[in-house]
């Protein structure tokens, strides 16, 4: 998730490894400042070593891109249950990666509303298959239904209360910039209903370049900001004072790279990590362990 080095490639297809860019990680203390800091990780520390839990953790769900599985997801959700958040009874979060390829070949695609027997209540009209806002919002909301049932099946008991949608140019868009911001609201649309919080990672330049702005109507208004691209502690303290993503919302976090670890700054003044929701009725079982897993993986 090192978006400050990822270079701008918002094209259709294949630029698909994003999320945290990083080999094994020596075990150590936090870069040396006083202040509270946390971890990201995912995929790219599996089988390396990882440093002491910290204040609070963010795991990393799919392999890079969406409908993948981070393979060392239960291990890592075991040490982010290790940091003071965790023992003082708020769960670390996660985070997911997310994308719109539209009707590509090997890459599944909705051609209507349903999804896992259930219609999805879109507000941008009927999905016809194409590459619309309407089909993307049915693509987001199935991803985060296909992350949740990732969650489940690592093992996973806690509520994760926090998921953090990974946005990034790294991975493929439309040309379309409404129909990327509907992918991400069918996501947001799919997880609040399971009683989550929604955030947003990235930079305001690969944002922009997404998505563009964001109406004051929007399921994406007055979420939390978690933004990339500081050098240090200090910078990630300045960047709190950046503008939020989306209209409404407040920068959470602030993120930098020391070594082969990213780093995170909570910021002053942002809403403190929410309490766990009651769990909502459960969602009906998917048809089958991975039936809901569509995209094939690309070599």
């Amino acid at each position: 998730m090192k978006a400050k080095r990822i270079l701008v490639a918002a094209c259709l297809l294949f630029a698909w490894q994003a999320g945290p860019a990083h080999g094994a990680v020596a075990a150590g203390a936090a870069p040396g400042d006083e202040a509270v800091l946390g971890n990201d990780i995912s995929w790219p520390q599996c089988g390396g070593s990882l440093p002491g839990p910290p204040a609070f953790a963010v795991v990393g769900v799919n392999g890079g891109r969406p409908d993948t599985v981070n393979p060392c997801l239960s291990s890592q959700l075991g040490w982010a249950d290790r940091t003071s958040d965790a023992a003082a009874g708020t769960p670390a979060a996660v985070y997911v990666n997310t994308a719109a390829t539209g009707p590509v070949e090997s890459l599944w695609w909705p051609a209507g509303n349903p999804y896992q027997g259930n219609d999805v209540g879109n507000p941008y009209g009927a999905c016809d298959g194409t590459a619309s806002p309407a089909c993307a919002y049915v693509h987001g909301y199935a991803m985060a239904f296909n992350d949740v049932v990732i969650l489940k099946e690592a093992g996973d008991g806690a509520v994760r209360h926090m998921w953090w949608l990974d946005v990034e140019t790294g991975n493929s868009w439309l040309w379309d910039k409404a129909a990327n911001a509907a992918e991400l609201e069918g996501m947001a649309a799919y997880l609040k209903s399971t009683g989550a919080d929604v955030g947003i990672y990235s930079t305001a330049y690969q944002f922009g370049e997404i998505v563009g702005a964001i109406s004051p109507g929007s399921n994406l208004s007055g979420l939390k900001s978690w933004l990339a691209g500081a050098e240090s502690t200090p910078t990630a303290q300045e960047l709190c004072g950046a503008a939020p993503l989306t209209p409404g919302g407040t920068v959470a976090l602030t993120q930098f790279t020391d070594g082969d670890l990213d780093y995170n700054y909570r910021c002053p003044g942002a809403p403190a990590p929410a309490a766990p929701l009651p769990v909502p009725p459960p969602e009906p079982a998917p048809l089958d362990t991975h039936a809901a897993m569509h995209a094939a993986q690309i070599s």
